[in-house]
């Protein structure tokens, strides 16, 4: 069986692409189980699975955290990954599907759970808001939190890869800068009752494809404000993440012994080890 990708909600799993992706286990949270039952949950996945690599955004509840830390430190086990990944709901949905689909390549779990932090640098999330007054995941300026007491003011938010904020029918440029590499686009409605997303901002970034998906229950607390309409881009096809993930070199965690890519285990959380210094070159010249 595949690596299993795991999330802590049943609607950050997005649909699958194709009928080979497949899905996500969800660990249920503190309110809907029990420790004993939280045990018995990840060791039946673990007994299926061999691994389990969950994403874990800051924005998740403290109480989950615990929970997810305390069934791994009980099993005293090294075969699961807790990933801190910092991405919006949308956007963390959308790498979990990513995740999902490159189980059934040929990676370890460990170059799996290691490529999450890869991927994440070519997903780009933001949101339509119709309010910026609580946002606080990028910086606002005091003028964008005046126009926010307007009734029909709309800001554009990119708050992944890089944070940019504007505001609707605004002289400057409204646009956030886009991919520059072929993504669908994912959106998701709140209490906001916009085309823009679909309409202007996929045309605008030449997606190949759009979808929409219901919003999950955490985007109305990250963006802080049930005003929105949610959107992440993303690569959809499995052949190119493939080879973004084959074209970096593989490592042996020095800890764990699993494979990585980049400078850290997904697993462990064991940095790569520096290389060691290059011998200093000679100046003494030989004599004849």
């Amino acid at each position: 069986m595949p690596t299993a990708i795991a999330v802590t909600s049943a609607d950050l799993v997005l649909p699958a692409p194709d009928r080979h992706t497949p899905g996500a286990a969800v660990l249920h949270p503190p309110g809907q189980l029990d420790l004993d039952g939280a045990l018995a949950e990840t060791s039946g996945l673990l007994e299926r699975h061999g691994h389990l690599v969950a994403v874990v955004p800051p924005w998740l509840p403290a109480a989950t955290v615990r929970r997810l830390h305390t069934v791994r430190a009980i099993l005293e086990t090294d075969r699961i990954a807790l990933l801190p990944i910092d991405l919006p709901p949308l956007g963390t949905a959308l790498l979990v599907r990513q995740l999902r689909q490159l189980t059934v390549c040929d990676f370890s779990p460990g170059v799996i759970a290691s490529a999450a932090r890869l991927l994440s640098h070519y997903i780009h999330a933001g949101a339509l808001l119709g309010s910026v007054a609580k946002l606080d995941r990028i910086p606002v300026g005091l003028k964008a939190h005046a126009r926010s007491w307007s009734p029909s003011a709309q800001f554009a938010v990119l708050a992944h890869p890089t944070p940019h904020l504007a505001k609707l029918g605004a002289q400057e440029g409204v646009l956030p800068p886009g991919p520059e590499f072929a993504t669908h686009l994912t959106f998701a409605r709140g209490q906001l009752a916009s085309e823009w997303v679909a309409a202007e901002l996929a045309p605008a970034w030449q997606v190949r494809g759009v979808l929409e998906n219901p919003l999950p229950a955490g985007s109305a607390g990250y963006w802080g404000t049930p005003k929105l309409v949610e959107f992440a881009a993303g690569i959809p096809d499995l052949s190119v993440l493939y080879q973004l993930v084959a074209s970096v070199r593989r490592e042996q965690c020095r800890w764990c012994g699993l494979e990585l890519i980049g400078d850290r285990c997904g697993f462990c959380s064991a940095p790569l080890a520096a290389p060691p210094p290059a011998a200093p070159a000679s100046t003494a010249r030989s004599r004849p």
